[in-house]
């Protein structure tokens, strides 16, 4: 997979560097290119935003930067997405949806946001990681890709460990225990000792499903109306 990343910030993304990313990328299985906006400027100044129309605080990211931008570096098959607070809700199966593409461009904005005539001729997607408001579209960027990546078949040594993870089946994930069996008077249950798959893939599904009931009763609803 293709990846290319459009920022005013690209000393933000070291994160990629890193871990399950970096190791995708040294594999030949990702590749990522963090591409600075203000390198599609023309002015001394690198201007790449300016006062509303209609007033209001803050500063609009231009479309002519954009614009030359992102048809410079979308290529045919790239899905051009928007980092946005207004954007949908980013959620499991949507990274699994992006994970089945070949180019992913992302675009992060800034400021108050980008100018309108950005999204209707040219983003495909919009994104948003969550109810709340970011100082830029980096680190949403980020989670998306890290996200998407582990999903990549070959990424992760055991392809079963996405699988199973939270959110894949609707469900949270069930409870985690390794060495030693008993520590500070607390026990692993006995039945993951017990060497029985039947009966420990049934305590699993059972752990997994009380979670969510505890925890996100959301995600059970919305698993009953699909």
């Amino acid at each position: 997979m293709k990846v290319d990343v459009l920022t005013l910030f690209p000393e933000m993304f070291g994160a990629l560097d890193v871990s399950i990313v970096q190791r995708a990328r040294t594999a030949g299985l990702l590749e990522v290119n963090v591409r600075n906006l203000r390198d599609w400027t023309h002015d001394r100044h690198k201007t790449v935003d300016d006062k509303p129309f209609g007033g209001g605080p803050g500063m609009v990211l231009k479309p002519e930067p954009l614009f030359e931008a992102i048809e410079s570096l979308a290529a045919e098959n790239a899905r051009v997405i928007l980092m946005a607070p207004d954007g949908q809700k980013f959620d499991q199966a949507l990274a699994k949806q992006l994970a089945s593409e070949q180019h992913l461009l992302f675009v992060c904005g800034s400021y108050e946001g980008v100018d309108e005539r950005v999204r209707e001729a040219l983003v495909d997607l919009e994104i948003s990681i969550g109810d709340y408001v970011l100082t830029n579209g980096g680190l949403p960027a980020m989670v998306v890709i890290d996200a998407v990546t582990r999903l990549l078949p070959g990424v992760l040594g055991d392809e079963q460990s996405a699988a199973d993870e939270s959110f894949s089946h609707g469900l949270l994930e069930y409870p985690h225990y390794t060495r030693p069996a008993e520590f500070r008077g607390m026990t692993v249950p006995d039945v993951l000792l017990s060497g029985n798959h039947a009966e420990i893939a049934k305590w699993r599904a059972e752990q997994a499903r009380l979670r969510t009931a505890q925890r996100r009763p959301d995600l059970l609803q919305t698993k009953s109306k699909s």
